[in-house]
């Protein structure tokens, strides 16, 4: 049996074509369906969307505190900084770990592996003393970081 053949068979077994028939008007023709179902697709983008807007705000980290309100421009840099966080009571914090004094330095200089051009932040509640916050920014500096920053929080974000 040839090619040709064996595809006329087929073709005609299926209803595709009729041959029988004088006129080509009769002749059926193949049409194929080309509808895609979106609706299973869209039931998990909506489910991912959801999932996605819940666990945001629980992914932000730190230590909370009453961040002073002043109106500046905000910083933007490409690494994570580190923050160091004074909270009211005068406890201080790197990252989300409580430290002693004497041993931020030491800490620090572990995380940041003596890289003196590390960014970090200080965090202070605003009814910490200023001295206090003063105290914890020189001990920083005085180690050799240069960039060290104040963090306070845009009156707009309450």
């Amino acid at each position: 049996m040839s090619s040709l053949q064996f595809f006329l068979d087929n073709w005609r077994r299926n209803n595709l074509i009729n041959l029988n028939s004088n006129s080509g008007r009769k002749r059926k023709r193949y049409s194929q369906m080309s509808e895609i179902n979106v609706t299973p697709f869209v039931d998990v983008m909506l489910v991912l969307l959801i999932v996605f807007m819940v666990t945001a705000p629980l992914l932000t980290v730190g230590i909370p505190v009453d961040l002073p309100k002043v109106k500046a421009s905000a910083l933007t840099d490409q690494k994570d900084p580190l923050e160091i966080t004074v909270k009211i009571g005068g406890e201080i914090y790197l990252g989300e770990s409580e430290v002693d004094v004497e041993n931020l330095i030491p800490r620090l200089n572990a995380i940041t592996e003596l890289n003196k051009e590390a960014r970090i932040y200080v965090r202070g509640d605003r009814v910490v003393a200023y001295g206090r916050i003063m105290e914890i920014m020189s001990l920083v500096n005085s180690a050799g970081y240069i960039k060290v920053a104040l963090v306070t929080q845009n009156p707009k974000d309450n």
